[in-house]
């Protein structure tokens, strides 16, 4: 197995005002991309989809650090040290599910030194077309939220219900926000949001916000993109690589 990523600095546990952390779950197997490995490390603009997520979470300077959560089997080979984004490790700590990865994960950053009132915001490996400027949008809307919240938009489109795959009615779209991620909440909270789910293996528990609502809390909805799509399917890795081929020729541009 090649060697992680440098450890997590040792911050200081003294208090102070509350510190970011980026969490990446990144330890799924992808299987409804159809790629011949995990869809996270499928290239696209030249480099593995998971960089382009790291490179731009590194692009806010308000994170302390960052964690990307890896299965414990995972052998992929990273880019040399000098072409990863300082302040983010990697361990191999991940579960069984996207939600057992990100209570492992937050136990990771506990033991680094994270505190409870610490912001963790975790974000999908495969949502690479995150930029910087998003990521802020998100902590200066929840930075003074009792609760902390999530990127999402509002649903554009006529949503149905199915019945054997027929229409059994139109849901009224009035109310429905897609989810994205980052999603931004304190270690304390959203650890003990989780836990609380542990013993049914997590079932139920699509997302972050998810742990917290079933924990009875609100999480704030926070205007997203819709380029902040979450590449799932073949086909959004043409688009994905297409926006990405876009952005690099526009930072190119004199």
């Amino acid at each position: 197995m090649p060697p992680s990523a440098p450890a997590l600095s040792q911050p200081s546990t003294a208090a102070g005002p509350a510190r970011y952390y980026a969490l990446v779950p990144c330890a799924g197997s992808g299987s409804r991309a159809g790629t011949n490995q995990p869809k996270q490390y499928q290239a696209i603009a030249g480099q593995p989809m998971v960089m382009h997520t790291m490179w731009a979470l590194a692009g806010v300077a308000r994170l302390t650090a960052g964690l990307v959560v890896l299965s414990p089997g995972d052998d992929f080979v990273w880019p040399e040290a000098e072409a990863w984004p300082e302040r983010f490790a990697r361990k191999h700590c991940g579960g069984a599910s996207r939600a057992h990865s990100v209570f492992n994960g937050l136990q990771a950053l506990r033991e680094s030194g994270a505190r409870d009132s610490d912001w963790v915001l975790v974000h999908d490996a495969a949502r690479c077309l995150v930029t910087p400027a998003l990521v802020n949008t998100l902590i200066d809307a929840c930075i003074n939220d009792p609760v902390g919240g999530l990127l999402a938009l509002p649903l554009p489109d006529t949503l149905k219900r199915a019945a054997a795959g027929r229409v059994a009615a139109t849901v009224p779209r009035e109310d429905k926000w897609l989810a994205q991620t980052p999603q931004m909440f304190r270690l304390g909270a959203l650890q003990h949001a989780l836990a609380a789910q542990a013993a049914t293996g997590f079932s139920g528990v699509t997302d972050e916000a998810s742990a917290l609502e079933m924990a009875g809390q609100q999480p704030l909805l926070v205007s997203g993109s819709a380029h902040n799509f979450k590449v799932t399917y073949p086909a959004d890795f043409a688009l994905a690589q297409a926006v990405l081929v876009s952005r690099i020729a526009r930072e190119q541009t004199p």
